[in-house]
C-alpha cells in the first residue's frame, strides 16, 4: 500500500500540485490583497514604477528618459516582470501597477513551491520526498542555522524566499527562483531522453528565468552544468552534451531581442556600482573545488544510473555552499554578490536534507521521523506569525513620496529633478517626471550620473552641488531633512541648500524643493562649438574647475525642448555661426537628428550628453531613438528560435503518433 501511494498515478500529480498551490495561496494571501503596503524603503517601488512607465507607453519604448539622464529602456532591467506587471495593469483597467506587481510575483511564488515538488518527483521519482521538499521550501530556511545574521534579520523564522520578496521587494529574483525547478526538470529530461517537448520546455523555462533576473540566471547556469554532469556521468550517453547545448542556444534566441551585446557590457560595467569585485584567489579556489568534486564523483558514480540524483545534490551543496557560506565567512567572491544567492542555497540545503532523511528512512524510520521533526522545528513559529510578516495595507496619498512627486507633476511639468532616498525609488510610480538618478543604478549608460549623485548626496559644498545640478540639466532638487518621513534621507548636509537656491515647495515636514539657478529650464542649450570641443570630461565628484568650465559654456543661452514620446524629442533654438545645440540627454549611437528634412550629426559631449550640429538660423531639430541594429538582429534570432521550436514540436507530434 505504501509503495503504491509513493508511486501514485497521473492524477496524483494534479491533486498534489493543486493542494500545494492552495495551501501556499492561503499562507501568503495578504500579499495579494494590498495595493500599497507600509514598506516605503523597499526596492519593489522601482519595479512598480518601471511597469507603470511601460503600461503608459506600451508596447515597447526604446528609450527611458526618466532615469539616469536617459538610457535605453532595455538596459534598465530584464523584461519579464515589467511586461507581466504592465500587461496586467493595462488590460485590467481597475488594476494599478502596484496591485499587478503583487499578483504577478505572488502567483509565481506559488508556482515556485509547486515547482519544487514537480522537480523532485519528476527526477527522483519519490512522491513523499517531493511533497516533503515542497513543504520545506514553503516553511523553512536551513541557511538560518549557518548564517546567524540572516536568521536574526528574519522575523519569526520567515523563510528567506518569502522574506526577500515581502520585506526587500526582490520580486524579479524570487520569480526567477520559482521557475528554476521547472527549467531543471525539463532540462534533465531533455538531456536524458532528447524528447523534443522537453527541449522546448527547457528552452522556454530557461529564457524566462533569465528574463526575470540575472542572479536567478547565474544560479540556473550553475544548476544546469551540474545536471549535465550528473546525467552524463551516470548514464554515459554522449548525446547528452549535444542536447544540453541545444537548450541554451534556443533560450538565448528567445531573449536575443533584448539581451544584446551592449546589454552585457553595460551590465558588467555597472556591477562595480552594485557589487564588490571578485578576487583572483576565489577563482582559483573555486576551480580547485570543482576539479576535486568532478574527480570524486567520477570515481563514485560513473555508469551508476541510480546515483544521478545524489551526484547532482552533492554538486549543488559543494558549489553553492562555497559561494554563499564562503562569502559570509571569508569574503569568497568570484563575481557579483554571493549573498544574494541565499534563497537558492536554501533550496540546495533542502535537497540535501531530503536525501539524508530518505537514507535514514531506509535504515531506521523513527530516526528519519525525528530528523524531519528537528528540521521543521522553526516552521510552527513561522506559521503562528505568518500574518504578521506582511506590512499593513495603506494608501500613498499622505506619504511624502506621493505628495512631492504630485506637486512637481502639476507645477513643474517637463522638469528634470534630483531626487534621493525613498522618494527616488517611488518617484515614477505615478507620473512621468525625469530624475537624475533612477531605480538602482542598473542599466546606467552615462556614468556622469554617479559622481553627480555622490557629491549632491554626500558632499558639504553648496557650490559644487549647484554646479553638478546645472551640469546634469536638473531644474530642481528635493532635499529631505532629518525630520522627513523619507525612509533613507540620503542627503547628508541638507542645510547647505537653504538660502543658496529659491525655495518653491516646503511641506512643513522637512521636505523642501529648491529651484536650480539656470539660464533657462529644460534640456536644450545653444553652445559655442569651439568652446565645447575644448572641454575635458569631468569624472571626479569634486572637480570644481572642470565643472565651472563646463557650466560656463552651457549656461550661456537656452533653447526649447519637448518630448513627443519616449523615443522622440524636438528642439528649437536660435543658432548663430559657430554654435551648436546641446541636449542634456545621454548620448547613444542609436539617436538620429533631423533638421529641415536633412540629417544632422549627433556627437557626444564631455559629460556624455548630445551635441547636434545645425546650420545658423532658427533651428528646429527632431531627435529620434531608432531601434539599434543589434536589437534588429536579435529579433531575427528570436524568430529563428521560435521557428526551430515549432519544427521540434512537429517532430515531437510525429514521434508520438
Amino acid at each position: 500500500m505504501t509503495a503504491r501511494w509513493l508511486r501514485g498515478g497521473r492524477a496524483s500529480w494534479y491533486v498534489d500540485g493543486f493542494l500545494l498551490a492552495l495551501a501556499v495561496f492561503v499562507l501568503i494571501r495578504p500579499w495579494f490583497r494590498a495595493r500599497f503596503v507600509d514598506n516605503w524603503g523597499s526596492i519593489e517601488s522601482t519595479f512598480i514604477a518601471d511597469a507603470r512607465f511601460l503600461k503608459d507607453h506600451w508596447p515597447r519604448p526604446g528609450w527611458q528618459p526618466l532615469w539616469y539622464c536617459g538610457t535605453r529602456f532595455d538596459y534598465v532591467y530584464p523584461p519579464a516582470l515589467r511586461y507581466g506587471t504592465a500587461a496586467l495593469a493595462r488590460y485590467y483597467p481597475r488594476m494599478t501597477p502596484a496591485k499587478a506587481y503583487r499578483i504577478y510575483t505572488g502567483a509565481f511564488y506559488i508556482v515556485g513551491i509547486v515547482g519544487v515538488y514537480l522537480f523532485i518527483r519528476g527526477v527522483y521519482g519519490n512522491r513523499a520526498v517531493a511533497l516533503g521538499g515542497a513543504v520545506a521550501a514553503a516553511l523553512i530556511s536551513p541557511s538560518f542555522l549557518l548564517l546567524p545574521e540572516i536568521r536574526h534579520d528574519a522575523a519569526h523564522y520567515t523563510p528567506m524566499r518569502l522574506g526577500v520578496l515581502v520585506r526587500y521587494g526582490e520580486g524579479p529574483h524570487m520569480t526567477a527562483l520559482a521557475l528554476i525547478p521547472l527549467a531543471l526538470l525539463a532540462a534533465w529530461r531533455a538531456m536524458l531522453h532528447g524528447r523534443p517537448w522537453a527541449i522546448i520546455g527547457a528552452s522556454v523555462a530557461c529564457a524566462l528565468v533569465v528574463s526575470n533576473n540575472f542572479y536567478g540566471a547565474t544560479a540556473l547556469a550553475l544548476f544546469y552544468l551540474l545536471v549535465l554532469w550528473a546525467v552524463w556521468l551516470t548514464h554515459q550517453d554522449r548525446r547528452a552534451f549535444l542536447r544540453a547545448a541545444v537548450v541554451p542556444v534556443l533560450a538565448y534566441g528567445l531573449t536575443a531581442w533584448w539581451l544584446v551585446p551592449s546589454y552585457f557590457s553595460v551590465t558588467l560595467r555597472n556591477m562595480v556600482l552594485v557589487s564588490n569585485p571578485g578576487t583572483p584567489w576565489s577563482l582559483w579556489l573555486m576551480t580547485a573545488v570543482v576539479v576535486a568534486f568532478l574527480l570524486a564523483s567520477e570515481r563514485w558514480a560513473r555508469g551508476r544510473r541510480e546515483r544521478a540524483w545524489p551526484v547532482f545534490v552533492a554538486g549543488c551543496v559543494t558549489i553553492f555552499t562555497l559561494n554563499v557560506l564562503g562569502n559570509a565567512l571569508f569574503n569568497f567572491r568570484v563575481i557579483g554578490e554571493p549573498g544574494r544567492l541565499v534563497p537558492e542555497w536554501d533550496l540546495v540545503l533542502i535537497l540535501a536534507l531530503l536525501l539524508a532523511a530518505e537514507r535514514l528512512w531506509r535504515w531506521r524510520r523513527w530516526t528519519a521521523v525525528a530528523f524531519a521533526v528537528v528540521c521543521l522545528a522553526p516552521a510552527p513559529v513561522y506559521l503562528r506569525h505568518s500574518r504578521q510578516i506582511f506590512p499593513r495595507a495603506v494608501e500613498p496619498f499622505d506619504r511624502m513620496e506621493y505628495q512631492v512627486q504630485d506637486w512637481l507633476h502639476r507645477n513643474m511639468p517637463g522638469a528634470r529633478v534630483f531626487a534621493a532616498g525613498s522618494l527616488r525609488f517611488w518617484f515614477n510610480a505615478w507620473n512621468d517626471i525625469a530624475q537624475v538618478g533612477g531605480g538602482s543604478e542598473q542599466g546606467l549608460s552615462n556614468m556622469t550620473v554617479m559622481p553627480a549623485q555622490w557629491e549632491i548626496n554626500l558632499g558639504d559644498s553648496p557650490k559644487l552641488a549647484a554646479l553638478w545640478l546645472q551640469a546634469v540639466g536638473a531644474d530642481a532638487v528635493v532635499v529631505s531633512g532629518p525630520k522627513s518621513r523619507d525612509a533613507y534621507r540620503d542627503i547628508l548636509f541638507p542645510a547647505r541648500f537653504k538660502g543658496q537656491m529659491e525655495t518653491v515647495y516646503d511641506n512643513g515636514s522637512d521636505d523642501v524643493i529648491y529651484r536650480v539657478p539656470r539660464v533657462a529650464p529644460g534640456l536644450a542649450r545653444v553652445v559655442d562649438r569651439a568652446a565645447m570641443t575644448g572641454l575635458k570630461p569631468v569624472t571626479q565628484a569634486q572637480d570644481q574647475a572642470g565643472l565651472e568650465a563646463y557650466v560656463r559654456v552651457i549656461e550661456a543661452k537656452g533653447a526649447d525642448a519637448k518630448w513627443v514620446s519616449p523615443d522622440e524629442l524636438r528642439i528649437e533654438g536660435d543658432v548663430a555661426a559657430g554654435q551648436a545645440l546641446l541636449v542634456q540627454e545621454s548620448f547613444d549611437p542609436a539617436w538620429r537628428a533631423e533638421t529641415g528634412g536633412t540629417a544632422a550629426e549627433v556627437r557626444r559631449d564631455p559629460l556624455g550628453f548630445m551635441v547636434v550640429d545645425v546650420p545658423p538660423g532658427r533651428a528646429a531639430v527632431t531627435l529620434r531613438f531608432e531601434t539599434p541594429l543589434e536589437n534588429r538582429v536579435g529579433q531575427g534570432a528570436c524568430a529563428a528560435a521560435v521557428a526551430a521550436m515549432a519544427a521540434l514540436a512537429v517532430l515531437g507530434r510525429r514521434r508520438a503518433a
